[in-house]
């Protein structure tokens, strides 16, 4: 998609024909925390919504799921059965669960098409089926390798351990993670399970030992070069975050080790048995870096370092991605060879899991079952992903290279101009009273539950988007989580609602009792004043152009400025109208303030759609408001009505947008 930076009156953008939005994966072994809501649910709906209304509701697919499988959901459910919390099967755990989270999701007014689940009913049938052929198909394409990697196994328990069974510190340079399991970080960096410094068993708190296992990995370093022309194709032509494309380059960087100088002490005879190596080295740092041409040079090095008892940390490069492993929690992989009783990595079948719940719901509307290439491989349709910028690893740098060789040979060489890929919409850390949100802080963070008995749905949604999250991490501070001298001046969280419970109440009300007052109800058929017209096609266009840029806090400015311009212009207006008994000004004054209401409330639809459905109520309009191809149609033009236009009568006290009843 390329990003329109021109004039927006005379270019606007386009968008696709068809679109699906997905969500990230809540993990299936908790209630959903803030972040997952804050920090991307709030967007991706918000944009699904607006594509519904852009481009027709029947060409909009919104999915996402529960995460179902992988070890932290295992461990979580072992614990508490352990613990004597729950009782039952881990199918009806993560079932427990996946309700929770929909109904937290549904009181959010977030409208999904489908929120599925990976592991149960019809979308976990068809996961599994999507996943076996997606296997079938990189093996027969030659991308999947047999790789025995040492994993961390627990003598005292006599188990092997998995991912999230071991502890220790990252050992890409610079990580500042605070938790760092077998082959990844928290912060998502990755590696082979070999590097993690410091390894810790949770069962037994000691050093493991290591045991040699075979698993399939994906030949990701052999992809490098197309992730790096897709990359380049995207600066170039499309409108992804800055950001995510230089955070997926820095993964693109070849295999390097880092030495503090002072531990190379017989430095010359080392470097004489490393492989071919590049070496860079500044007088003012303190460590050495060695680049080597491929991953197995630098292996080779790292052994040599291991045996000198030489302490080193890796820089980020593309490792061999794991497919595979041995929990038997997890989707099936085919036996092949002599690899039998494997299950998924969870990661990877996470990747593809948004195509098994589009299945899904197409199959549910009685689709055949390779409809789903319409929508996610045709050129005139787009995917859109919101994901979180920890996993813009998975998405940005694995998915690139699995979805292509799912569509090629290993030995051909894809024009990355012509795969039809995702586009990423990655946002930053939603942090918690300035610190990453953290369930093992001194303040728990609250979960999106929580927050609903404090605010309302929609000055949640209306705060979370003007955070600007697209450009940097922000903390999120409700001032009902505050110590009485912690709190100043008004609630941050309630700022941008006040524009809605406020201003354009205030607004909409002001209208309705005036023209009651004078006109029976009945909206006069005037020609807008040119003056409101052009500021109002002024904020749809910017609106529509930040909306296709996915710059929700931009979108907020908009919608501030012309909230509150209109209700100035009502305001400063109408007493002098009052003040001379204008007839013909007062007219013209609501005529102009209530085709801003229609426009406000077809630009809030997306954000605040439970008071925008109010407001076309009370319009008397049908769902033909919400349409984009009418986006400059005045009310009458909206109707059937020609002279006078009937609204609803509205009584006394009645909010389009209310507040919490805590805050009355």
């Amino acid at each position: 998609m390329k990003s329109n930076k021109n004039n927006v009156n005379e270019n606007r953008p386009i968008f696709p024909k068809r679109a699906v939005i997905t969500a990230g994966m809540p993990y299936g072994n908790k209630e959903l925390h803030f972040g997952h809501v804050g920090g991307m649910f709030v967007h991706a709906d918000t944009f699904a919504r607006f594509l519904r209304d852009r481009i027709g509701k029947e060409n909009v697919i919104f999915v996402s799921g529960t995460d179902c499988y992988g070890s932290p959901i295992m461990e979580s459910f072992k614990k508490l059965v352990s613990e004597n919390e729950f009782e039952g099967t881990i199918e009806e755990y993560v079932l427990k669960n996946h309700i929770l989270q929909k109904e937290v999701l549904e009181n959010y007014e977030i409208n999904l098409n489908l929120y599925a689940t990976s592991a149960l009913g019809k979308s976990g049938s068809i996961h599994n089926e999507v996943s076996k052929k997606v296997f079938e198909t990189l093996y027969d394409n030659g991308y999947l390798r047999k790789i025995s990697t040492p994993q961390f196994f627990d003598p005292e328990y006599n188990v092997l351990l998995n991912g999230r069974q071991v502890v220790g510190r990252c050992p890409i340079q610079g990580c500042q993670s605070e938790h760092a399991y077998a082959d990844e970080c928290s912060l998502g960096h990755q590696y082979m399970s070999s590097e993690l410094i410091d390894p810790k068993s949770i069962l037994s708190g000691k050093k493991p030992v290591v045991k040699n296992v075979l698993n399939w990995y994906f030949d990701l370093e052999s992809c490098s070069q197309l992730i790096k022309d897709r990359v380049e194709f995207l600066k170039e032509n499309s409108n992804v975050r800055k950001y995510i494309l230089n955070i997926i380059d820095e993964f693109l960087k070849p295999p390097a080790i880092y030495v503090q100088k002072k531990l190379m002490e017989n430095r010359i005879n080392i470097e004489k048995e490393f492989p071919i190596h590049k070496i860079i080295e500044d007088d003012k740092k303190t460590s050495i870096t060695y680049i080597f041409n491929s991953l197995k040079d630098r292996d080779s090095a790292r052994e040599i370092l291991e045996c000198n008892g030489i302490h080193y940390r890796t820089g980020k490069t593309l490792v061999p991605f794991r497919i595979s492993g041995n929990i038997k929690w997890g989707v099936p992989i085919p036996d092949t060879e002599d690899m039998k009783d494997l299950t998924f990595w969870v990661w990877p079948e996470s990747l593809w899991a948004p195509i098994s719940f589009t299945k899904a719901y197409l199959s549910d509307l009685g689709c055949n079952e390779d409809e789903w290439k319409t929508w996610w491989c045709e050129k005139d349709s787009e995917v859109y992903q919101f994901i979180g910028e920890d996993n813009i690893y998975f998405y940005g740098v694995a998915e690139t290279a699995l979805f292509t060789a799912l569509g090629i040979k290993f030995s051909e060489k894809p024009d990355m101009k012509n795969i039809h890929l995702p586009h990423l919409i990655s946002n930053y850390h939603i942090l918690f009273m300035d610190k990453k949100a953290s369930s093992s802080s001194d303040i728990k963070p609250p979960t999106a539950k929580e927050l609903l008995n404090h605010y309302t749905a929609e000055q949640l949604r209306m705060h979370f988007l003007s955070l600007g999250l697209a450009t940097k991490s922000v903390s999120f501070k409700p001032q009902v989580y505050m110590n009485e001298e912690e709190k100043n001046g008004v609630d941050t969280v309630l700022k941008e609602g006040n524009l809605l419970t406020n201003v354009f109440n205030r607004l909409i009300r002001s209208c309705f009792y005036t023209l009651q007052a004078y006109y029976d109800s009945k909206i006069p058929n005037l020609k807008i004043s040119e003056s409101i017209y052009e500021e109002s096609k002024k904020a749809i266009l910017l609106y529509e152009n930040h909306m296709y840029n996915h710059e929700f806090h931009s979108v907020m400015y908009v919608l501030d400025d012309y909230i509150r311009n209109m209700n100035k212009y009502y305001v400063n207006n109408i007493k002098i109208a009052d003040k001379n008994d204008d007839i013909v000004m007062r007219k013209q004054i609501l005529v102009d303030c209530f085709h801003a209401i229609k426009t406000i409330a077809i630009l809030l639809h997306p954000i605040a759609p439970s008071g925008c459905e109010m407001i076309r109520e009370y319009l008397n309009l049908d769902e033909r408001i919400w349409n984009w191809d009418n986006i400059f149609k005045t009310i009458h033009e909206l109707s059937d009505e020609v002279e006078c236009f009937d609204v609803k009568f509205l009584e006394p006290k009645i909010d389009f947008f209310k507040k919490h009843e805590c805050q009355l």
